[in-house]
Protein backbone atom coordinates (compact mmCIF):
# COMPACT_ATOMS: atom_id res chain seq x y z
CA UNK A 1 0.00 0.00 0.00
CA UNK A 2 1.83 2.68 -1.62
CA UNK A 3 0.39 6.22 0.64
CA UNK A 4 2.86 8.89 -0.97
CA UNK A 5 0.97 10.11 -3.18
CA UNK A 6 -2.20 10.60 -0.70
CA UNK A 7 -0.06 12.17 1.35
CA UNK A 8 1.32 14.57 -0.53
CA UNK A 9 -2.71 15.93 -1.52
CA UNK A 10 -3.36 15.81 2.07
CA UNK A 11 -0.50 18.02 2.91
CA UNK A 12 -1.22 20.31 -0.34
CA UNK A 13 -4.68 20.79 0.98
CA UNK A 14 -3.68 21.73 4.54
CA UNK A 15 -1.26 24.07 3.15
CA UNK A 16 -3.67 25.98 0.84
CA UNK A 17 -6.25 25.78 3.55
CA UNK A 18 -3.56 27.47 6.29
CA UNK A 19 -2.63 29.71 3.12
CA UNK A 20 -5.87 31.21 2.22
CA UNK A 21 -6.79 31.56 6.43
CA UNK A 22 -3.52 33.64 6.72
CA UNK A 23 -4.07 35.69 3.62
CA UNK A 24 -7.81 36.21 5.20
CA UNK A 25 -7.13 37.43 8.20
CA UNK A 26 -5.21 40.46 7.27
CA UNK A 27 -6.99 43.58 7.61
CA UNK A 28 -7.04 45.43 4.46
CA UNK A 29 -9.55 47.23 5.59
CA UNK A 30 -8.46 51.32 6.58
CA UNK A 31 -8.13 51.87 10.06
CA UNK A 32 -11.13 53.98 10.91
CA UNK A 33 -12.89 55.17 14.25
CA UNK A 34 -16.78 53.61 14.42
CA UNK A 35 -19.63 55.82 13.22
CA UNK A 36 -21.14 55.39 16.32
CA UNK A 37 -20.35 54.18 20.14
CA UNK A 38 -20.98 50.48 19.83
CA UNK A 39 -24.05 49.12 21.50
CA UNK A 40 -24.27 47.10 24.53
CA UNK A 41 -25.56 44.08 22.43
CA UNK A 42 -23.02 44.45 19.85
CA UNK A 43 -20.41 44.83 22.64
CA UNK A 44 -21.85 41.78 24.66
CA UNK A 45 -21.17 39.85 20.89
CA UNK A 46 -17.49 41.27 20.48
CA UNK A 47 -16.53 40.00 23.98
CA UNK A 48 -17.46 36.32 23.40
CA UNK A 49 -20.67 36.56 25.51
CA UNK A 50 -23.42 33.69 24.94
CA UNK A 51 -26.34 34.30 22.55
CA UNK A 52 -28.81 34.41 25.27
CA UNK A 53 -26.51 37.55 26.93
CA UNK A 54 -26.44 39.31 24.01
CA UNK A 55 -30.40 39.06 23.67
CA UNK A 56 -30.70 39.89 27.33
CA UNK A 57 -28.77 43.33 26.67
CA UNK A 58 -30.29 44.07 23.81
CA UNK A 59 -33.90 43.92 25.12
CA UNK A 60 -32.40 46.22 28.55
CA UNK A 61 -30.87 48.83 26.33
CA UNK A 62 -34.83 49.38 24.57
CA UNK A 63 -35.84 49.64 28.17
CA UNK A 64 -33.57 51.99 28.87
CA UNK A 65 -34.49 54.42 25.89
CA UNK A 66 -38.00 53.90 26.61
CA UNK A 67 -39.71 51.31 24.26
CA UNK A 68 -40.27 48.98 27.49
CA UNK A 69 -40.47 49.20 31.29
CA UNK A 70 -38.11 46.74 33.41
CA UNK A 71 -39.58 46.51 37.39
CA UNK A 72 -37.55 43.37 39.20
CA UNK A 73 -37.94 40.51 36.80
CA UNK A 74 -41.19 41.65 35.30
CA UNK A 75 -41.42 43.69 31.83
CA UNK A 76 -43.82 45.85 30.14
CA UNK A 77 -43.79 47.49 26.95
CA UNK A 78 -45.11 50.91 26.44
CA UNK A 79 -46.60 52.46 23.12
CA UNK A 80 -44.56 52.23 19.67
CA UNK A 81 -42.54 55.49 19.42
CA UNK A 82 -41.15 57.12 16.05
CA UNK A 83 -37.85 56.45 17.28
CA UNK A 84 -36.20 54.17 14.21
CA UNK A 85 -34.57 51.06 15.36
CA UNK A 86 -31.43 48.65 14.25
CA UNK A 87 -32.66 45.12 12.70
CA UNK A 88 -31.80 43.38 15.80
CA UNK A 89 -33.93 45.58 18.22
CA UNK A 90 -36.91 45.70 15.74
CA UNK A 91 -36.45 41.47 16.07
CA UNK A 92 -36.32 41.61 20.05
CA UNK A 93 -39.69 43.77 20.60
CA UNK A 94 -41.51 41.71 17.80
CA UNK A 95 -40.31 38.42 19.67
CA UNK A 96 -41.33 40.02 23.01
CA UNK A 97 -44.64 41.36 21.75
CA UNK A 98 -45.19 37.90 20.37
CA UNK A 99 -44.61 36.22 23.53
CA UNK A 100 -46.38 38.49 25.56
CA UNK A 101 -49.29 37.82 23.61
CA UNK A 102 -51.29 41.14 24.45
CA UNK A 103 -50.30 40.61 28.73
CA UNK A 104 -49.45 43.78 30.05
CA UNK A 105 -46.50 42.21 31.88
CA UNK A 106 -44.31 39.02 31.65
CA UNK A 107 -40.97 37.53 33.25
CA UNK A 108 -38.33 38.39 31.70
CA UNK A 109 -37.05 35.14 31.56
CA UNK A 110 -40.43 33.98 29.72
CA UNK A 111 -39.29 36.25 26.69
CA UNK A 112 -36.27 34.86 25.61
CA UNK A 113 -36.19 32.35 22.40
CA UNK A 114 -35.32 29.57 22.17
CA UNK A 115 -31.22 29.07 21.65
CA UNK A 116 -31.55 27.87 18.49
CA UNK A 117 -33.65 30.43 16.99
CA UNK A 118 -31.36 33.14 17.96
CA UNK A 119 -28.72 31.66 16.63
CA UNK A 120 -30.51 31.53 12.96
CA UNK A 121 -32.26 34.62 13.55
CA UNK A 122 -31.00 37.15 15.97
CA UNK A 123 -27.13 36.43 16.01
CA UNK A 124 -26.77 37.33 12.10
CA UNK A 125 -28.35 40.64 12.76
CA UNK A 126 -26.03 41.77 15.58
CA UNK A 127 -23.16 40.63 13.63
CA UNK A 128 -24.26 42.41 10.70
CA UNK A 129 -24.80 46.06 13.31
CA UNK A 130 -21.28 45.11 14.11
CA UNK A 131 -20.08 45.35 10.30
CA UNK A 132 -21.59 48.36 10.00
CA UNK A 133 -20.10 50.28 12.48
CA UNK A 134 -16.61 49.11 11.25
CA UNK A 135 -15.86 47.04 14.48
CA UNK A 136 -15.77 43.60 12.72
CA UNK A 137 -15.32 42.13 9.28
CA UNK A 138 -16.00 39.24 7.33
CA UNK A 139 -13.29 36.69 6.35
CA UNK A 140 -13.92 35.89 3.13
CA UNK A 141 -15.95 38.42 0.75
CA UNK A 142 -17.68 35.95 -1.09
CA UNK A 143 -18.35 32.18 -0.48
CA UNK A 144 -16.41 30.92 -3.59
CA UNK A 145 -13.36 30.21 -1.17
CA UNK A 146 -14.78 27.95 1.44
CA UNK A 147 -16.72 26.31 -1.58
CA UNK A 148 -13.40 25.70 -3.24
CA UNK A 149 -11.94 24.56 -0.18
CA UNK A 150 -14.83 21.95 0.67
CA UNK A 151 -14.64 20.49 -2.74
CA UNK A 152 -10.94 20.14 -2.87
CA UNK A 153 -10.72 17.77 -0.19
CA UNK A 154 -12.26 15.41 -2.90
CA UNK A 155 -8.82 15.22 -4.58
CA UNK A 156 -7.06 13.57 -1.21
CA UNK A 157 -9.87 11.36 0.05
CA UNK A 158 -10.33 10.33 -3.40
CA UNK A 159 -6.38 9.16 -3.27
CA UNK A 160 -6.31 7.49 0.04
CA UNK A 161 -9.36 5.80 -0.82
CA UNK A 162 -7.93 4.56 -4.03
CA UNK A 163 -4.50 3.40 -2.42
CA UNK A 164 -6.00 2.51 0.80
CA UNK A 165 -9.62 0.98 0.15
CA UNK A 166 -11.51 0.40 3.21
CA UNK A 167 -8.57 0.08 5.55
CA UNK A 168 -7.79 2.26 8.69
CA UNK A 169 -5.67 5.18 6.28
CA UNK A 170 -9.35 5.21 4.01
CA UNK A 171 -11.67 5.47 6.90
CA UNK A 172 -10.01 8.17 8.34
CA UNK A 173 -9.23 10.14 5.36
CA UNK A 174 -13.81 9.38 4.94
CA UNK A 175 -14.12 11.26 8.40
CA UNK A 176 -11.93 14.05 8.29
CA UNK A 177 -13.70 14.82 4.72
CA UNK A 178 -17.32 14.66 6.21
CA UNK A 179 -16.10 16.76 9.09
CA UNK A 180 -13.68 19.57 7.31
CA UNK A 181 -16.20 20.02 4.29
CA UNK A 182 -19.76 20.72 5.95
CA UNK A 183 -17.39 22.60 8.81
CA UNK A 184 -15.97 24.94 6.05
CA UNK A 185 -19.70 25.48 4.39
CA UNK A 186 -21.52 26.02 8.32
CA UNK A 187 -18.81 28.51 8.42
CA UNK A 188 -19.96 31.24 6.10
CA UNK A 189 -18.11 34.18 5.29
CA UNK A 190 -17.04 34.10 8.44
CA UNK A 191 -16.76 37.13 11.21
CA UNK A 192 -13.65 38.53 12.45
CA UNK A 193 -12.81 41.83 14.89
CA UNK A 194 -11.02 44.99 13.34
CA UNK A 195 -8.78 46.57 15.58
CA UNK A 196 -11.86 48.50 16.68
CA UNK A 197 -13.41 45.60 18.00
CA UNK A 198 -10.66 44.41 19.84
CA UNK A 199 -10.54 47.56 21.46
CA UNK A 200 -13.83 47.41 22.33
CA UNK A 201 -13.44 43.11 23.56
CA UNK A 202 -10.84 43.70 25.26
CA UNK A 203 -10.81 44.09 29.08
CA UNK A 204 -11.84 47.62 30.68
CA UNK A 205 -14.74 48.12 28.80
CA UNK A 206 -17.47 46.37 30.61
CA UNK A 207 -19.87 49.02 31.62
CA UNK A 208 -21.91 47.89 34.78
CA UNK A 209 -25.40 49.01 34.73
CA UNK A 210 -27.13 48.11 37.22
CA UNK A 211 -30.43 48.87 35.53
CA UNK A 212 -29.44 46.26 32.81
CA UNK A 213 -29.73 43.22 35.82
CA UNK A 214 -30.97 40.37 34.82
CA UNK A 215 -32.52 38.66 37.41
CA UNK A 216 -34.04 34.96 38.34
CA UNK A 217 -36.89 34.52 40.50
CA UNK A 218 -38.01 31.08 39.60
CA UNK A 219 -36.34 29.37 42.46
CA UNK A 220 -38.22 30.93 45.26
CA UNK A 221 -35.71 34.35 45.93
CA UNK A 222 -37.51 37.24 46.34
CA UNK A 223 -34.94 39.71 44.14
CA UNK A 224 -33.99 41.25 47.08
CA UNK A 225 -31.54 39.98 49.88
CA UNK A 226 -27.47 39.19 48.46
CA UNK A 227 -25.15 38.47 51.33
CA UNK A 228 -22.22 38.26 50.51
CA UNK A 229 -20.63 34.02 51.52
CA UNK A 230 -18.16 35.28 54.29
CA UNK A 231 -20.70 36.63 56.06
CA UNK A 232 -22.19 32.72 56.52
CA UNK A 233 -19.43 30.52 56.05
CA UNK A 234 -19.32 28.05 58.46
CA UNK A 235 -17.92 24.32 58.68
CA UNK A 236 -15.09 23.36 56.50
CA UNK A 237 -12.84 25.19 54.29
CA UNK A 238 -14.35 23.58 51.16
CA UNK A 239 -17.83 23.18 51.22
CA UNK A 240 -20.25 21.76 47.91
CA UNK A 241 -23.14 24.11 46.82
CA UNK A 242 -25.87 23.55 44.63
CA UNK A 243 -28.65 25.93 44.02
CA UNK A 244 -30.23 28.33 41.15
CA UNK A 245 -27.67 30.96 39.82
CA UNK A 246 -30.33 34.14 40.59
CA UNK A 247 -28.04 36.97 39.41
CA UNK A 248 -24.84 37.97 38.14
CA UNK A 249 -22.64 40.92 38.13
CA UNK A 250 -19.30 42.75 36.97
CA UNK A 251 -17.25 44.99 39.40
CA UNK A 252 -15.11 47.11 37.24
CA UNK A 253 -11.76 48.57 38.64
CA UNK A 254 -10.38 51.53 37.08
CA UNK A 255 -6.77 50.60 38.99
CA UNK A 256 -7.46 46.66 38.40
CA UNK A 257 -8.54 43.98 36.61
CA UNK A 258 -12.23 43.47 36.67
CA UNK A 259 -13.92 41.05 39.35
CA UNK A 260 -17.32 38.98 38.39
CA UNK A 261 -19.65 37.49 40.86
CA UNK A 262 -22.72 35.51 40.87
CA UNK A 263 -25.61 34.84 43.76
CA UNK A 264 -26.79 31.67 44.56
CA UNK A 265 -29.82 30.62 45.84
CA UNK A 266 -30.91 26.86 47.60
CA UNK A 267 -34.44 27.20 46.76
CA UNK A 268 -35.20 27.67 50.52
CA UNK A 269 -33.51 30.15 52.28
CA UNK A 270 -34.79 33.96 52.16
CA UNK A 271 -31.45 35.23 50.40
CA UNK A 272 -29.03 34.08 48.28
CA UNK A 273 -25.48 33.89 48.26
CA UNK A 274 -22.83 35.93 46.90
CA UNK A 275 -19.56 34.44 45.52
CA UNK A 276 -16.47 35.52 43.27
CA UNK A 277 -15.96 33.68 40.47
CA UNK A 278 -13.59 33.34 37.11
CA UNK A 279 -14.26 35.35 33.91
CA UNK A 280 -14.97 32.14 32.40
CA UNK A 281 -17.91 30.72 35.03
CA UNK A 282 -19.14 34.23 34.68
CA UNK A 283 -19.68 33.96 30.66
CA UNK A 284 -21.47 29.99 30.88
CA UNK A 285 -23.76 30.60 33.36
CA UNK A 286 -26.86 32.59 33.37
CA UNK A 287 -29.93 33.01 35.57
CA UNK A 288 -31.85 30.36 36.06
CA UNK A 289 -29.59 28.07 35.51
CA UNK A 290 -29.04 25.45 38.04
CA UNK A 291 -25.27 24.43 38.99
CA UNK A 292 -23.22 22.49 42.21
CA UNK A 293 -20.45 24.12 43.08
CA UNK A 294 -17.10 23.55 45.07
CA UNK A 295 -16.56 26.73 46.95
CA UNK A 296 -14.51 28.74 49.44
CA UNK A 297 -17.16 29.88 51.96
CA UNK A 298 -14.46 32.02 53.80
CA UNK A 299 -13.09 33.50 50.86
CA UNK A 300 -15.95 34.09 48.91
CA UNK A 301 -14.79 32.19 45.88
CA UNK A 302 -16.11 29.14 43.44
CA UNK A 303 -13.38 26.68 43.26
CA UNK A 304 -15.09 25.01 40.36
CA UNK A 305 -18.65 24.24 38.65
CA UNK A 306 -19.23 20.28 39.41
CA UNK A 307 -22.33 20.55 37.61
CA UNK A 308 -24.14 22.67 35.51
CA UNK A 309 -28.02 22.29 34.11
CA UNK A 310 -28.56 25.05 31.30
CA UNK A 311 -32.14 27.26 31.68
CA UNK A 312 -31.69 27.87 28.57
Amino acid sequence: MDLVWPATTWALWVATLAAAFKVSGRDRTPEREPRHPAPAPVAELLRGMRVQDVFHSALFELAGRGWAVVEGDRLSLTPRRAEPLRPYEQWVLDQVSTRMGGAPRAPVIALMPDGQVLDREFLPLVRQCAIDLGLARRRWSSMIVPVLLACGLVVPWFATVSAAGLSWPGMIATMVSFVAGPGLLLAGRGFLLTPAGREVAGPGHVEANPQQEWIFTGSGWRGVEIVPAAAVAQGPKRQELSGHVVKRWVEVHTDSENTYHIAVHDGGSETAVAFRVKQGVYQDVLPGDSVRLLVRPRSGTVVRVLAHERQW
